[in-house]
């Protein structure tokens, strides 16, 4: 087994698809949205995300690992953990500025309330404490403090996930299982939660992380046992979509999402097991190929995830601001303008990156 390998084009596909679809998830009047994973299953791009960042984050550990050492790996993580951190506040603070917007712009919108600023009106120097410990996280952001918790914790879970997969797997489910009761224990203020309780979602990302390490191998893939899972997570695919389809007539209560409900991890493992079929049989990279701007978004991961929530606000804003928010050529308008904005950003993103390492050799 070769875990150093580098990562794929197919991972860094799906990241971006990810990004995109939690961008148009966020603009309400949103057309193509309708045409995302919340909309056939009990599962979303949440968990797209989070376990394909598992999966990153353990094939760049590895990678530096590798040429310099575990130490330097686990110090490049401490110090990705402080940039998701500067990001978390970055995010925060133009969620404040987009509800401001609608307050300003008179828009009837559910921003107003989510963004958190009409608390933040009230109690400007409280709230901005709050936010730096997490105790409050506006809206958008909160996905942020799960993620900075999993990267710092990083460093220490690598090793032991090399030498013990079964440990890990068995302790991040027993954590996974305890989840509900030890949300309790979160920072929060009044009134507040954490959108993603990070005991729950790292199971996710840990998942992502072992099969980095161990991945499935081509053999058992086109296996018997192999055929019978595939056959197996159509089935489980297909019902859960007529579920959700023509039987789930109501949205799905917020704590379900919130602590990662097993619903959403069986659903989940089943799209997976079969878009893993599709990247052995080479449609996702012929795919990744033919749409490097997907490729491109996904690479630029960070940057990318504080753009597209500014983008859905905005768009939202603008919708509702201009009274176009039900003509559908100005929802698909929005759309475009939403993926043409991520798109933009990482492009602009990675060129930076790459003027800025040519400096660095000079």
């Amino acid at each position: 087994m070769n875990q150093t390998a580098k990562r794929s084009i197919e991972i860094d596909f799906f990241r971006g698809f990810a990004l995109i679809s939690i961008a148009l998830d966020h603009i309400p009047s949103s057309v193509l949205s309708h045409a995302m994973l919340h909309n056939f299953a009990f599962c979303d791009s949440a968990e797209i995300f989070v376990f394909v960042s598992g999966y990153v984050c353990a094939a760049s550990w590895l990678a530096i690992a590798e040429r310099k050492g575990e130490g330097a790996a686990n110090r490049r993580f401490w110090r990705r953990g402080r940039e998701i951190y500067a990001a978390y506040l970055c995010t925060a603070a133009l969620m404040l500025l987009s509800g401001a917007a609608a307050v300003m712009l008179r828009v009837d919108s559910p921003l107003v309330g989510e963004s958190g600023f009409l608390r933040f009106a009230a109690h400007p120097l409280a709230m901005l404490a709050n936010i730096a410990v997490f105790r409050d996280q506006p809206y958008l952001a909160g996905v942020l403090p799960m993620y900075i918790a999993l990267v710092v914790a990083l460093p220490f879970v690598m090793p032991l996930a090399r030498r013990s997969p079964d440990l890990v797997l068995v302790g991040s489910f027993v954590l996974w299982f305890a989840g509900c009761w030890l949300a309790g224990y979160l920072p929060t203020a009044p009134g507040a939660i954490w959108p993603f309780n990070p005991f729950a979602w790292q199971a996710m990302f840990m998942l992502g992380l072992l099969c980095r390490l161990y991945p499935v191998s081509r053999p058992f893939h086109i296996s018997w046992t192999g055929r019978v899972l595939t056959a197996f997570a159509l089935v489980l695919v297909a019902v859960f979509a007529f579920i959700e389809l023509f039987a789930d007539l109501d949205p799905q209560p917020g704590y379900m999402k919130q602590n990662l409900a097993s619903v959403r991890i069986v659903n989940f493992a089943a799209v997976a097991w079969l878009a893993a079929q599709a990247v052995r049989k080479g449609w996702i990279a012929w795919l990744a190929r033919r749409l490097p701007a997907i490729v491109n978004v996904g690479q630029q991961g960070l940057v990318c995830f504080v753009g597209g929530a500014v983008a859905s606000n905005a768009i939202d804003t603008l919708l509702r601001a201009t009274h176009v928010a039900d003509s559908m050529p100005a929802r698909l308008a929005g759309d475009v303008l939403a993926i043409s904005a991520l798109l933009m950003l990482a492009g602009g993103a990675r060129r930076l990156k790459s003027a800025r390492l040519r400096v660095a050799l000079t």
